[in-house]
């Protein structure tokens, strides 16, 4: 883990990998001023009908409180999802500057492959910790249990994303199904150390990336690939 984690970022400089930073986190950051906008609409619609009035300065810091807990809350879950879209160019930048063989043998994803990865991954998420919701409550008592819990379903879920994301180059939706079951202690590793990564200011931009890059070098170790 500590080799793919140091290879991963001496790539990070490279243009290829730049650009996908840079489409990332645009698209990112403009679903959040969406969402932000979205919720200073609504908040300013609603308080219109509410005693014949409104207060755009209510509007606005309640939109700003609901920005900054859903970045907080959903940064990863959002990231994730859009580097579904785009981590094809990161697991294939990765590919060819280490493992030129896998590069040359690999499938491109398809786009509509990779917005059903990216939707699929932010719907898990959003679905498995809703239905985690009493469990966290219950764990409150613990006062870190929550936290932990948390950190261990959300490394699950992000083991499997990043891992989907390499192994969708090589393998059809049917060989994948298998992959999964054979390769659950080792997406299991990854996903810890990318929430890791989530969890750290600033690194959490990158974290993304890195774990698409370190998801490629795990995949093709375990398969007797060396960088």
């Amino acid at each position: 883990m500590l080799r793919a984690l140091t290879l991963s970022i001496a790539q990070l400089g490279q243009p290829a990998i730049v650009r996908v930073l840079g489409k990332s986190l645009l698209v990112t950051l403009a679903i959040f001023a969406a969402l932000a906008f979205g919720v200073f609409a609504t908040l300013r619609h609603w308080l219109a009908g509410f005693a014949g009035g409104y207060d755009d300065g209510l509007a606005g810091t309640a939109a700003v409180v609901c920005f900054v807990l859903s970045a907080w809350l959903l940064f990863r879950v959002i990231a994730v999802a859009v580097l579904g879209v785009f981590g094809d160019e990161v697991v294939a930048a990765v590919e060819a500057r280490h493992y030129p063989a896998a590069h040359a043998a690999a499938r491109p994803v398809r786009l509509a492959r990779s917005l059903r990865m990216g939707l699929g991954s932010a719907g898990r998420a959003v679905a498995v910790n809703l239905l985690m919701v009493p469990v966290y409550l219950a764990l409150l008592f613990t006062a870190i249990g929550p936290a932990i819990a948390f950190f261990l379903v959300n490394a699950v879920l992000l083991g499997r994303d990043l891992g989907e994301m390499v192994a969708s180059r090589h393998m059809d939706d049917a060989t994948m199904r298998g992959w999964r079951k054979a390769t659950r202690a080792q997406r299991f590793a990854l996903g810890l150390a990318g929430t890791g990564l989530f969890v750290v200011p600033l690194v959490n931009l990158v974290a993304p990336i890195l774990g698409a890059a370190m998801a490629t070098h795990l995949f093709h170790a375990s398969r007797g690939g060396r960088a």
